[in-house]
């Protein structure tokens, strides 16, 4: 059972990172921070979070460890090994994976947490700079039931659509088929405005019009705004985007998929990339088409 005493360590604080771990600590819970730069993690530290100096000084000294990293790399780094969190985290403590990673490495998580008597999660979100500044997130979890049921009072600090969506991985699989419909949403997004200006039509007043439509999504109404107003600051990032598209890619595949629309996106944004936009915020499609 979680209490204000619960001890929470949270490894990684980039965009999303950095306002999750914000919220939990104005919800009362005693914070804990490692991250790879001290520097990004200077706000947490001023609001009253403790540092630690290395995973494994976090992963011992916390009951509920959550990680928000880049890469299934580094969700491999800083599990694994003698100076990694599952060698160094106490039995009967929680890991929580909300890095968009690689199911199969979600599974493998669970299985090794599972051997050290610690309770693993795999749990990405959905949702934006936006969603995680105001605890709005979607949160698609996968692993076991109970587990999950101790630590809904903290997804519900950070999240409001928060869904167990089965055994560990998932919550992981759930957040491709997310991954997946935004990639092909995006291009729409991109030739409506673009459709709007060929055609004569005030963009601003176009997207508010069929905003609450059928063809209304939190790419038309958030980040289409974005792109009209040349707002191309990250988000998500394009290089986190397309990390993301790759793994679906290669999960469609093993499951005997194909998914050319997935297929396109995922070229768009390579494209972009390879011409300087890889920090750039997924809104910055537009200047594929521009």
């Amino acid at each position: 059972m979680l209490t204000k005493d619960t001890s929470i360590g949270f490894v990684g604080t980039g965009v999303m990172g950095k306002s999750m771990a914000r919220n939990l600590h104005q919800a009362g819970y005693t914070i804990n921070i490692y991250t790879r730069t001290k520097e990004k993690a200077k706000e947490l530290l001023e609001l009253g979070a403790a540092w630690k100096s290395s995973v494994a000084e976090l992963a011992s000294s916390s009951d509920v460890i959550i990680t928000m990293v880049g890469y299934p790399v580094d969700v491999e780094e800083v599990y694994f090994g003698e100076n990694g969190i599952l060698e160094n985290a106490k039995a009967d403590s929680f890991v929580i994976d909300m890095t968009t990673s690689k199911p199969s490495l979600a599974k493998t998580i669970y299985q090794k947490a599972k051997e050290r008597d610690i309770h693993a999660l795999d749990a990405p979100v959905s949702g934006g700079d936006v969603g995680a500044k105001n605890g709005k997130l979607s949160i698609m979890v996968g692993g076991n039931k109970e587990a999950f049921s101790t630590l809904l009072p903290l997804f519900e600090v950070i999240g409001e659509n928060i869904m167990l969506q089965g055994e560990a991985g998932s919550g992981q699989y759930t957040k491709m088929l997310n991954q997946i419909t935004i990639a092909t949403t995006m291009i729409g997004v991109c030739e409506a405005i673009v459709y709007a200006k060929k055609a004569g039509l005030d963009p601003e007043r176009v997207l508010e019009n069929i905003s609450s439509g059928a063809a209304g999504s939190f790419s038309l109404s958030v980040l289409g705004p974005r792109m009209l107003a040349g707002d191309f600051a990250p988000g998500f990032y394009i290089k986190h985007f397309i990390k993301d598209m790759t793994i679906a890619l290669e999960s469609a595949e093993e499951l005997g998929l194909e998914t050319p629309g997935l297929s396109l996106s995922l070229k768009l944004y390579k494209e972009l990339a390879e011409n300087g936009e890889e920090d750039s915020g997924t809104q910055a499609l537009m200047k594929w088409f521009e």
